[in-house]
């Protein structure tokens, strides 16, 4: 069953019995929105995208999980900063509530991206107030919204619920593993070092990933962003964690097209859904267990 905001997101709800997992793609929008005129031409914005990782876990409502992914482009609007978070230099006008920007900001890569990277203008000019709000609005707010709701109906539901946010990172951005020389880390999982997912949870994600041969590192450099931060509280049952892919094991990353290996990943990533299902409803059937034990 799905559910389309046109050109903002899609959600889609498992036809079969569900269980308390969701996972939302947040940077894979390719949708460009008309009002969006950067400098740089669109072929070097899909480099920042986080191509085709919606498409990588599109089984996951066949597992029971549901599935939400953005429709506009990261470099839009960032559904994975806090919505304070803008460089106020960008704007043309005063913002009507308190700005916090933070290091993100700094480095052109806030809310609204001032830059493409590592240090090129987006725009020729600052950005009015009201653009930027449309932008919060009409794009943000509403995916924000969507994924706090589906985890709070999950949680109802389920007595708990487990997210995976789903992202991907260049190859040349991929972390060494330590001890393997030359080996860049297939995935990074990141729960703000251990705060924002039972550790559980993201030690069976490691294992079952090393299990079928791919390397792994924990929070290093990828602790987990905003909508990691945002919804997360594991004492009251609501667990986050970040997963980054490397972009070499799937992705022609200088077309921002499928490469050869992709077929594999969605594979492998299909059976990691199908585990983390298992182990989002056995977990369940043991937190009313150990309740009633207290």
């Amino acid at each position: 069953m799905r559910y389309d905001i046109p050109g903002v997101l899609d959600l889609t709800l498992p036809e079969t019995e569900t269980v308390p997992l969701l996972l939302d793609s947040p940077h894979s929008g390719r949708d460009y929105p008309p009002d969006f005129k950067p400098l740089v031409d669109r072929e070097e914005l899909r480099r920042v995208e986080d191509a085709y990782v919606d498409a990588l876990f599109s089984q996951a409502p066949e597992m029971g999980a549901t599935l939400l992914c953005a429709r506009f482009p990261r470099s839009y609007v960032d559904t994975n900063r806090a919505e304070t978070d803008i460089d106020p230099a960008m704007l043309d006008g005063r913002w009507p509530t308190q700005l916090r920007p933070t290091e993100k900001s700094r480095l052109g890569h806030g809310l609204v991206w001032k830059t493409y990277p590592p240090d090129r203008a987006l725009y020729s000019a600052r950005l009015s107030v009201q653009a930027v709000r449309h932008r919060v609005d009409t794009y943000w707010r509403p995916y924000h919204e969507t994924l706090e709701t589906e985890m709070h109906r999950l949680q109802s539901v389920h007595g708990a619920v487990w997210h995976l946010n789903c992202h991907s990172m260049p190859s040349t951005s991929s972390p060494f593993i330590p001890g393997r020389a030359g080996t860049r880390a297939d995935f990074v999982l990141g729960d703000r070092d251990g705060t924002s997912c039972e550790r559980g949870f993201t030690h069976f994600v490691r294992d079952k990933l090393e299990s079928m041969g791919y390397a792994v590192r924990l929070n290093d450099p990828y602790r987990g962003a905003e909508l990691v931060r945002a919804y997360a509280s594991p004492l009251l049952g609501r667990h986050s964690l970040q997963i980054e892919i490397n972009r070499a094991l799937y992705l022609d990353e200088r077309r921002s097209e499928p490469g050869q290996g992709f077929d594999a990943l969605k594979e492998s990533l299909t059976r990691l859904t199908q585990a983390m299902a298992a182990y989002t409803r056995r977990r369940c059937e043991e937190i009313p267990a150990a309740e009633a034990a207290e």
